[in-house]
């Protein structure tokens, strides 16, 4: 079948580390172009990608099959709408949209225009993450009682990147981090019943939420998301307890570490994480209290891509929908009326 033709948005971070990498060595894509207002610098490291200067000319080219919309949070919604609206399949950056009405008004374009629309969450394919979705999915805990999900960092100083420290729409901690985290508890547990969550900042002259608790409530059990940007002694990532037993895992898929020492996604060993981060469960199994070592699911971000080719090319289902997606902030809304109410905001 015929490769797609793939244009990227822009070649920042996201760009030259999470998405050029897995469509250079898979064939069943081509990097054809990319948008850079001022720099070449894809077209250094890609030497075929057909480098443009605006949004426009890059949709008026029609060798483009798939776009990426890569850009800073407050642009999704508007560049999403014209992509679609020129006929371009579409994968848009996590987090989807600012707003619940924005993401609503997308899905229905896309669907009216025919167009495929995925938003990657390429979390879901970290091998942290999907060890402990074997781990729930296999029952062992027994009936959950209270989940912990952190996506914690050290970082005290404000990012050079100005629209980051911003306060304007989709910009904090919480759309950033936290629909990392958001997505991976509604695929672990479903949408939960209420909301209630604190959102605050800790670092000097910081206008943006950099810390963020959100309490996550489900029929019998609790789940919590937490985010700080001063956590210099990392915690497991993930600490599930159950009437069975627990769980605990830390956050140590190693494809980012890897892709900023510029190793390529079809390396041998690729996502496996080294023996030293095996995740522990204590539970009890047919009767008999149980204590070890789990060893880590394989990590790839490339399931995304293949399963965007599956759908580009034989109308497979995409990978993660704009309705998925669409959940995710529907919970950050509620995390954030919660924290400006102080109040639990139910869904």
């Amino acid at each position: 079948m015929k490769s797609i033709n793939t244009a990227l948005c822009s070649f920042g971070m996201s760009g030259h580390l999470f998405h050029a990498p897995f469509i250079d060595v898979n064939p069943k894509f081509n990097l054809y172009g990319v948008l850079e207002r001022t720099k070449n610098a894809c077209q250094e490291k890609y030497q075929s990608v057909k480098t443009f200067r605006n949004l426009d000319d890059l949709l008026e080219d029609e060798a483009i099959e798939l776009v990426i919309l890569n850009t800073p949070n407050s642009t999704h919604y508007p560049f999403a709408k014209k992509i679609i609206n020129a006929g371009k399949h579409l994968i848009v950056e996590k987090p989807f949209t600012a707003t619940v009405a924005e993401a609503e008004e997308l899905i229905e374009l896309a669907e009216k225009k025919n167009i495929h629309l995925s938003v990657y969450h390429n979390r879901r394919y970290d091998s942290d993450f999907k060890t402990v979705q074997k781990i729930v999915n296999e029952g062992v805990l027994g009936d959950l009682v209270d989940v912990e999900i952190h996506y914690d960092r050290f970082e005290p100083e404000l990012s050079y990147k100005i629209h980051k420290e911003n306060p304007t729409e989709a910009v904090g901690s919480l759309y950033d981090l936290g629909s990392h985290i958001i997505d991976q508890a509604i695929q672990l547990f479903g949408m939960p019943k209420a909301v209630f969550a604190n959102l605050d900042s800790f670092r000097n002259n910081s206008k943006v939420a950099d810390y963020f608790d959100v309490k996550l409530y489900y029929n019998h059990y609790y789940v919590n998301l937490k985010s700080s940007y001063f956590v210099r002694e990392i915690m497991p990532g993930y600490i599930l307890h159950g009437k069975k037993g627990s769980f605990i895992k830390t956050k140590s898929d190693i494809q980012e570490a890897a892709l900023q020492k510029e190793i390529k996604p079809n390396t041998k060993n690729w996502g496996v994480e080294p023996l030293s981060e095996k995740g522990l469960l204590h539970t009890i199994i047919d009767g008999e209290i149980v204590k070890k070592e789990i060893t880590s699911e394989k990590g790839d971000y490339m399931h995304y891509y293949n399963a965007i080719f599956e759908t580009l090319r034989i109308n497979k289902p995409v990978p993660v929908s704009g309705k998925e997606a669409m959940q995710v902030i529907k919970v950050i809304e509620a995390a954030i009326r919660s924290n400006q109410e102080k109040k639990v905001i139910n869904l």
